[in-house]
């Protein structure tokens, strides 16, 4: 199971979706077409229209005077509801379903799904909570990278490269790992980075690194396969800048962030478009290093401080079993 089915996955945040306007998402290599009405009620289909293949994304939704919206065919205007089912045009009868919908699992405004098959760990209640402690802030770096699962989610808890793959944004000199608390497929790492003060080109470019402390401070909470939280302390306060990953194929994987904010004064809101702009350039960062690995190569090296790489190869091998005795340290 290389995209660990049975696992829950964020699809989207509803921020996400412009009301009435359909959108698509990918997941273990189908395309659905992902919408919201106007009631706040979101629905998915699978993409391709049943009549002659067209991507239902491409079309657009006709909205109801309840509220309720249907997505329409922008080959021949057909009309599918909720359910997939359709009238033919001359007819006035609504048609069978005609596709099986994604079953979403709502919760506030975070969507998960499991891809139509059968769920195998529960949909974790962290974001949930984020949510209530938190202010929100905005979403970022949302990526198609063209790596498989495990790469991404290997580089996502490899504490030594922030001073290689991020150095031109952090300048982060050297990572000193403090602990790794294992639970299972929940787990915790703290570490402090130094950093070197940014240059004034890196200050023009992204004003929100003043913004920055002189050492990072990270607690990391992980939640296997697929979620990172980033909690960390900022001039203007304490964010939670929460990855998700979502393998959209066997070789494709869709990344972004959601940010979080428990603001210190008013002035974090002047720097929102900078906080949210450093976070696309750390994606962005990611994404490319990605793409520029040899990801079958054997790892003939070993650093110190990979017992996040440990944890991840250790839950994707016994996946969605958790691997007993505990090794990691």
């Amino acid at each position: 199971m290389s995209m660990l089915q049975g696992a829950p996955w964020l699809l989207a945040h509803k921020s996400m979706l412009v009301v009435d306007r359909p959108a698509k998402v990918s997941l273990y290599g189908q395309d659905y077409v992902l919408w919201k009405d106007r009631n706040d009620n979101v629905h998915a289909l699978p993409n391709v229209c049943p009549h002659m293949g067209a991507m239902l994304s491409e079309g657009w939704c006709e909205a109801h005077s309840d509220g309720t919206s249907t997505v329409v065919c922008p080959f021949h205007a057909l009309e599918f509801d909720v359910a997939g089912c359709t009238v033919l045009p001359g007819t006035q009868k609504k048609t069978l379903p005609q596709m099986e919908p994604l079953e979403l699992i709502v919760q506030g405004d975070f969507i998960w799904a499991y891809g139509g098959v059968e769920p195998l760990v529960p949909v974790p209640d962290l974001m949930r909570k984020i949510s209530l402690d938190y202010q929100f802030v905005g979403i970022a770096g949302d990526t198609s990278v063209p790596a498989s699962l495990l790469p991404m989610l290997l580089n996502m808890h490899d504490y030594n490269h922030q001073n290689g793959t991020h150095r031109e944004m952090f300048r982060i000199e050297e990572v000193l790992f403090e602990a790794f608390v294992d639970k299972g497929h929940h787990s915790e790492a703290f570490m402090k980075m130094p950093k070197a003060s940014p240059t004034r080109r890196e200050i023009f470019k992204n004003p929100s690194v003043l913004m920055m402390p002189k050492t990072i401070e990270a607690h990391l909470e992980n939640y296997f396969p697929s979620m990172v939280i980033f909690h960390g302390e900022t001039a203007a306060g304490t964010i939670a800048q929460c990855h998700f990953f979502i393998p959209e194929s066997a070789e494709r994987t869709r990344t972004y962030a959601l940010l979080f904010a428990q603001p210190k004064s008013p002035a974090f809101w002047l720097m929102k478009g900078a906080f949210l702009n450093l976070v696309d350039t750390v994606v962005a960062q990611d994404a490319d290093i990605l793409s520029k690995l040899y990801a079958e190569s054997s790892q003939k090296i070993k650093l110190n401080n990979e017992v996040g790489i440990d944890w991840v190869r250790r839950n994707f091998e016994s996946w969605p079993q958790v691997r007993s005795p505990n090794l990691s340290r």
